[in-house]
């Protein structure tokens, strides 16, 4: 059975009357393909108040970006009229079925945008949809803001605070994800306390309660603490073992590059020399866990371990409260984790080794925090691989040009928003 071409692209492109496709146009050597639309009523429905039978004032012509059709881009034109209502005496235009208001491009290319945006650098989806970034950015922040408007945070009751940097310099985004859940709740430009505080704010906004949450994971940010303290008054606060652990480790070089530098002949000796390629090996291999020494790795911490140097002395102690933690997870007893915890900082505080004895000092201060962070396998690991992902993003797009954009990408790449548009290539039905 023959159709029309206007008439199979009418309902290609899903139109209903007084919608119809008048005309294709397809230009070959331009790559390109355009779709006539008409509007076939001559009394429509006033778009104010819903007046039926009213009068066409005029009509405007506009132009949308539609899906490709094969190679080809495709363009949608109307002339959309522009409706006289007597019953409210306001002059309106008319909606299109296609394409919300204002927006050059149809719903399902913004659709497609979207999933792309999802998946690649924004630069490079605007690429391969041929179009401009900046013309991306904002359909991501309009969708991302209406998506938020309708999400719900009524439930949270653990959560974790952390922070990422947008670019060089002190210019950071607090992010705050739902550990329970698995998604991110808030982001915001700054991390000082007033974060935690617009957090509140936010949580309340979208039907969530701050007297709910109950269990706070996060560094040891005095900012952050405050914050908390005044916004979540029953949370507890539990320090993450990432940045307890990052903290011995930077201890350790502390240790190892001031002794490097001091006791040359000391460190040559025994280390048999200790060669250039051997120090770095050494460094690797001092940060690293054992399972993942390399061989050469494997023969620097070899001689390490068998010396006197105050470097293996560090390393013993970033070890030792390495496996204090393997075992609070293990046990998952407070009672025991400060024991362990506290034999832990009674020996850096012995340790002669200065940059040991001030976390010790630290730790002793936030005991009871740290402990909690040891139990229940509570840890901002995955607050930790979110803010990885967003850097890997923010590094293949040579960065975000502002907070705004960043804080929206996070949104939709992390936020596991439920009202977005949905994805328009969807499988065909099977044939039976």
């Amino acid at each position: 059975m023959s159709i029309g071409v206007e008439a199979l692209f009418t309902s290609a492109l899903g139109l209903q009357p007084p919608w119809v496709v008048e005309d294709v146009k397809l230009d070959v050597p331009s790559k390109r393909i355009d779709f006539e639309v008409s509007c076939t009523g001559a009394l429509l429905s006033c778009p104010a108040c819903g007046a039926a039978s009213q009068p066409v004032h005029d009509r405007l012509r506009r132009s949308w970006r539609h899906l490709d059709f094969f190679q080809f881009e495709a363009w949608l034109h109307a002339d959309v009229p522009r409706v006289a209502c007597g019953s409210c005496g306001k002059t309106t235009q008319l909606s299109v079925p296609w394409a919300r208001p204002g927006s050059g491009f149809t719903a399902a290319f913004e659709a497609l945008a979207l999933a792309l945006c999802r998946e690649l650098p924004v630069r490079q989806a605007a690429a391969l949809l041929r179009c401009q970034d900046k013309q991306l950015w904002r359909r991501i922040e309009f969708y991302v803001d209406q998506a938020r408007a309708l999400e719900r945070f009524d439930g949270v009751q653990i959560v974790g605070i952390d922070e990422t940097s947008l670019r060089r310099g002190q210019h950071y985004i607090t992010v705050v994800h739902d550990l329970d859940a698995k998604r991110l709740l808030f982001a915001t430009e700054g991390r000082d306390h007033q974060t935690v505080l617009d957090f509140a704010a936010d949580l309340k906004a979208h039907g969530g309660d701050p007297a709910e949450v109950r269990h706070v994971c996060m560094d040891m940010s005095a900012a952050y603490a405050k914050g908390a303290a005044l916004a979540l008054p029953q949370a507890a606060i539990s320090y993450d073992r990432f940045h307890v652990i990052a903290m011995a480790i930077q201890a350790m070089d502390d240790v190892r590059r001031e002794e490097f530098r001091t006791d040359p002949e000391e460190v040559a000796a025994a280390l048999l020399g200790a060669d250039p390629r051997t120090r770095r090996n050494l460094l690797w291999g001092m940060r690293k866990n054992p399972t993942g020494w390399t061989v050469a790795q494997t023969n620097a911490m070899h001689w390490l371990q068998r010396s006197a140097l105050k470097s293996a002395r560090a390393w013993r102690l970033r070890m030792a409260l390495r496996e204090i933690y393997a075992l609070a997870r293990h046990h998952n007893s407070a009672e025991q984790a400060a024991v362990d915890l506290a034999a832990w900082t009674s020996w850096a505080r012995r340790c002669r080794l200065e940059p040991f004895k001030k976390l010790a000092t630290t730790i002793k201060e936030r005991f009871d925090a740290v402990v909690r962070g040891m139990l229940d396998h509570r840890s901002n690991a995955f607050v930790e691989s979110m803010n990885g992902q967003l850097q890997q993003a923010k590094r293949a797009a040579r960065g975000y040009r502002t907070a705004k954009n960043f804080i929206a990408i996070a949104y939709l790449r992390l936020s596991r928003l439920k009202n977005l548009p949905a994805h328009p290539f969807t499988a065909a039905a099977a044939v039976r």
